[in-house]
């Protein structure tokens, strides 16, 4: 039943029939009888329809209620009009009058509909109009607690000059201590200079991705373009490293020079609970971009050009390796730009192997104790190692990279027999003999070491290095 009655609604017919019907009002006088007659038998079949439907409907209905069902209300309203001449005789009413009667009641219809419009509408205004005076209401009740702040404190400044009791004093005293011990440990949480600040730990865990995605890529694609200039290859590992060290030298001096600027502009207007390092370096985390990357790209290349230890064919310059060195520079700058700044390890060549910040290469001889050349960097913060850097170990790395000289002709190494596979001693240091006073002294004459080495048990010569400096041994008999 319900469905039928749905999909009677859903088709509109009484709709459809209004519109037929005003549709044939407006062009009554315009079209021909026959037009006309037309119209009318399609009003009427289609009104047949949907009383067929209704019909139906009401059949159903009444046998939802059993056999009796519905009977009072067939007879009293439905029986009459079945009658036979009802339409013109009889009747109690005219067609017209029933007409008359449907019109004043769908007319009653739009008027109480429009009445409960005009109710909602006006339950609507109330609505809004008791929202607002409760929104006034509360607006006055802050302004209320508001002005009784205000009073409270106008009577605390009031009585300010009277002594307070020891207990209040003590209360303030214990405040005054709560409060700093709160500030204190804010501002130790968000200073910009903590090490574990927030923009310290993720972009130091950044940069060192960085550093090791340019060593396992962009190094390996810019030793690919030396090679097509130098068949070099320790030269080509020679020229990257010093890239990358002269990079980092570039950026920490243009960094200084532009944190210097910085705190000198901040210091002349600079006011507040922080403290001007903290404002600098909060200025510095906003603006780590501010830093001229081609000036810092020439001043590499122009230090690799001085440099005696690289060298590239008189066809090639440096600035083919300018990518490398754009990168090297950027990262560089990152790290310097730090509240904790990352660095790479001082290193020169021939130094002892330090197997906390350097791994072997894979030619290198893993038995040999000093570095001949240096690959790749360490990188360290501060004292702490954090990427180990690469270095290739080689016996005879002193001899053959140190280009210093002794500082004893009598005992310096004849360079021929320095190079030479059975690194044997000079002549002047075989044929020197111990001076008489020395004889006297000792029973039992000792040899003295010479300024670059000594002679092993195995005939080697070994010389003694530090980072920077050759140590002189002075030997005395006693």
């Amino acid at each position: 039943m319900a469905d039928s009655l749905r999909r009677l609604v859903n088709i509109g017919t009484f709709t459809v029939l209004q519109d037929k019907l005003e549709k044939w009002l407006s062009d009554y006088y315009i079209n021909t009888c026959d037009q006309n007659v037309a119209r009318g038998c399609e009003i009427i079949e289609l009104n047949a329809k949907v009383q067929g439907q209704l019909f139906k409907l009401l059949s159903v209905c009444a046998s939802d209620g059993g056999m009796y069902g519905g009977a009072n209300i067939i007879k009293s309203r439905l029986l009459p009009w079945l009658g036979q001449n009802f339409f013109t005789s009889g009747g109690s009413v005219t067609a017209d009058t029933s007409l008359s009667v449907l019109a004043e009641a769908s007319a009653k219809d739009r008027e109480i509909n429009d009445l409960q419009d005009m109710y909602e509408k006006s339950m609507d205004d109330l609505e809004r109009d008791l929202q607002s005076m409760k929104t006034e209401n509360q607006d006055l009740r802050d302004e209320l607690a508001d002005t009784k702040v205000e009073l409270d404190r106008s009577m605390r400044a009031s009585t300010s000059e009277k002594m307070f009791t020891d207990v209040e004093t003590q209360e303030l005293r214990r405040n005054l201590s709560d409060s700093l011990t709160s500030y204190r440990y804010t501002s130790r949480i968000t200073t910009p200079l903590a090490i574990d600040d927030p923009v310290q730990r993720v972009r130091q865990q950044n940069l060192v991705a960085r550093f090791n995605d340019m060593f396992a890529q962009d190094r390996l694609d810019a030793l690919d373009t030396l090679r097509r200039y130098s068949d070099d290859h320790e030269n080509n590992q020679r020229i990257i490293y010093t890239a990358i060290s002269e990079a980092f030298s570039t950026a920490k001096l243009a960094f200084r020079q532009f944190k210097m600027k910085v705190r000198a502009n901040l210091a002349k207007t600079h006011y507040g609970p922080e403290t001007l390092e903290e404002a600098v370096q909060d200025y510095v985390n906003r603006n780590s971009d501010l830093y001229d990357l081609p000036g810092m790209v020439s001043d590499v290349i122009r230090a690799l050009n001085r440099n005696p230890k690289i060298f590239l064919p008189p066809d090639a310059t440096f600035a083919i390796v300018q990518p490398f060195i754009r990168e090297a520079c950027k990262l560089a700058w990152q790290m310097s730009a730090l509240a904790h700044p990352i660095d790479i390890a001082a290193s020169t060549d021939a130094e002892l192997f330090d197997d906390n910040k350097y791994r072997r290469s894979y030619d290198s001889e893993y038995t040999a104790p000093l570095v001949n050349h240096h690959i790749w960097p360490c990188l360290m913060q501060g004292i702490k190692t954090l990427v180990k850097g690469e270095a290739l170990t080689r016996r005879g790395a002193s001899l053959s990279s140190s280009g210093r000289r002794s500082r004893s002709p009598t005992r310096a190494l004849s360079p021929t027999r320095a190079l030479s596979p059975s690194r044997a001693l000079s002549p002047s240091f075989r044929s020197r003999s111990v001076s008489p006073l020395r004889r006297s002294r000792s029973p039992s004459p000792r040899r003295c070491l010479s300024p670059l080495g000594r002679r092993s048990p195995t005939g080697d010569i070994v010389t003694n290095h530090s980072r920077r400096y050759t140590y002189t041994y002075k030997c005395t008999s006693r």
